[in-house]
């Protein structure tokens, strides 16, 4: 999508609704019939004549279609080749999409004198979410696996891939150094076949950057998030399947698995760029020596009273500006992919990865409106123990790394530049919304019944006036 000028926005497929393709809207025109006697086309007549549009506006290609087709279809002057032509065309499965989940880019020019000063910053250009495809430059050899711990369940799915990769796939297999020693492991023949074709890793020593080309986690959200602590810059695609308990992050099932990992190899999927956080604590009295912290969550980022039984007093600061000072148990400032864990059970709205922002919502504050809020992404957040607070705070990072914030010290929290790219099972809507079914339970209630025939009426209105006369019957005895 490109954010024009107001002079440029009229008549541009990009100025009012960035992400419409008027090729389609162009053919139309070009194909309309020519013998109005007003001397403009029908498909003309349709946008002047259809309210809130004018034929200088720029309307989206799918809209333009179908009004084109449907003025078309009565005009007389056109033959049927045009009509058909001229039909709109109708897509078939969810991709590619036919609207941008971007939001429209605003007019520019506001009355007849007022528009937006031209700056260099003016000029963006925002990729359409709903585009977003994975593909490879080279073809990719190295493979991450992940599993979930502590799960006889998840062992021999987790063998059955790891053969079929090395075997059927040629592929450099990865997993993590306990997965070596695993006793249970051990007594299996299929996995002593290939364990020493096996290369492992140790979380904090060794660095995996550069040596792997994607990701396959098999369990629940939490093997989602240790992908995401492993690669603290630049993370490879991630296709999670669901053998876990809640599986919100993990949209895919293992019963076919050969199939969709051969589709990702192949570059045929759908991407989620789910946005992560930068935290960094900022020491009053820090150690030279000592590295500074320096973490990306995908969830979230956890300030609480840790064990203290006095009330959390932090100030929160946005783009160096004194927001408000937080009273009660902490304070959650998530992602959107966050906003479904431990912010939706504080009372948070639940927000679609693919918006760019971030939610802070307290953790049950000592105050009847303090309310969760939404900020845009590219702010920066600054939490600070409050001068006057009887105790120290307490921070974690998706629930690890937990340590003590002291008065002086200050935690600055942004959106990163590097997210991860979750692999879609159908597409980035398709995917979310069947999470909040499957997992949630969002919105779920027993069916209102319907009025079947009007009998029913009928029966209702003769019961409703034989109470009424029952009332009456006993007034006048009373």
């Amino acid at each position: 999508m490109k954010v024009q000028h107001a002079e440029e926005a009229f008549g541009s497929s990009a100025g009012r609704y960035g992400a419409g393709d008027s090729s389609e809207t162009s053919a139309a025109f070009r194909m309309s019939c020519r013998s109005r006697e007003d001397g403009r086309t029908c498909s003309e007549r349709s946008v002047a004549t259809t309210p809130g549009w004018s034929v200088t506006d720029t309307i989206h290609s799918s809209d333009s279609a179908a009004a084109v087709g449907r003025v078309d279809d009565d005009c007389q002057n056109c033959t049927a080749e045009q009509r058909r032509v001229r039909k709109p065309r109708r897509r078939s499965g969810s991709w590619p999409r036919t609207r941008s989940l971007n939001a429209p880019s605003p007019v520019q020019q506001f009355g007849p004198c007022g528009r937006i000063m031209k700056t260099s910053a003016l000029i963006t250009t925002i990729q359409d979410p709903a585009s977003q495809r994975l593909t490879w430059y080279k073809n990719p050899l190295s493979v991450l696996v992940i599993k979930k711990v502590r799960d006889m369940s998840v062992l021999p799915p987790f063998i059955e891939l790891v053969r079929w990769l090395i075997q059927e796939k040629s592929m450099i297999v990865f997993v993590e150094h306990s997965v070596m020693e695993d006793p249970m492991l051990s007594s299996n023949l299929g996995f002593m076949e290939v364990r020493d074709k096996l290369n492992s890793f140790q979380d904090g020593k060794d660095d995996l950057t550069d040596k792997i080309d994607f990701i396959i986690c098999l369990g629940g959200d939490g093997t989602l998030l240790y992908a995401s602590l492993l690669f603290q810059q630049s993370v490879p695609p991630v296709l999670a399947f669901h053998l876990g308990s809640l599986g919100f992050l993990t949209p895919f099932k293992f019963d076919n698995f050969q199939q969709q990992v051969t589709n990702v190899l192949e570059g045929h999927a759908a991407l989620t760029l789910r946005s992560r956080l930068r935290c960094i604590i900022d020491r009053q009295n820090e150690d030279k020596e000592k590295p500074e912290t320096n973490l990306l969550v995908l969830n979230e980022v956890v300030i609480d009273r840790g064990p203290s039984p006095y009330l959390s007093n932090i100030d929160l600061f946005l783009d160096g500006k004194y927001i408000t000072s937080v009273q009660g148990d902490g304070l959650i400032v998530s992602t959107p992919t966050g906003s479904t864990a431990y912010a939706v059970a504080a009372g948070a709205s639940m927000i679609h990865p693919s918006v760019p922002a971030i939610m802070v919502t307290p953790i049950c504050p000592h105050s009847l409106s303090f309310r969760p809020i939404v900020v845009p992404a590219g702010v920066e957040l600054k939490i600070t123990v409050s001068p006057n607070s009887r105790n120290t705070a307490w921070v974690s990072f998706d629930g690890r790394n937990r340590q003590e914030i002291f008065h002086g010290d200050s935690l600055r929290v942004t959106t990163s530049i590097f997210s991860l790219p979750s692999i879609c099972a159908q597409d980035q809507i398709s995917d979310w919304f069947a999470s909040l079914a499957e997992c949630l339970h969002w919105n779920v209630r027993k069916r209102q019944k319907h009025f079947e025939e009007l009998s029913d009426l009928a029966h209702s209105k003769y019961e409703d006036s034989l109470n009424s006369t029952s009332k009456d019957t006993l007034l006048i005895t009373d």
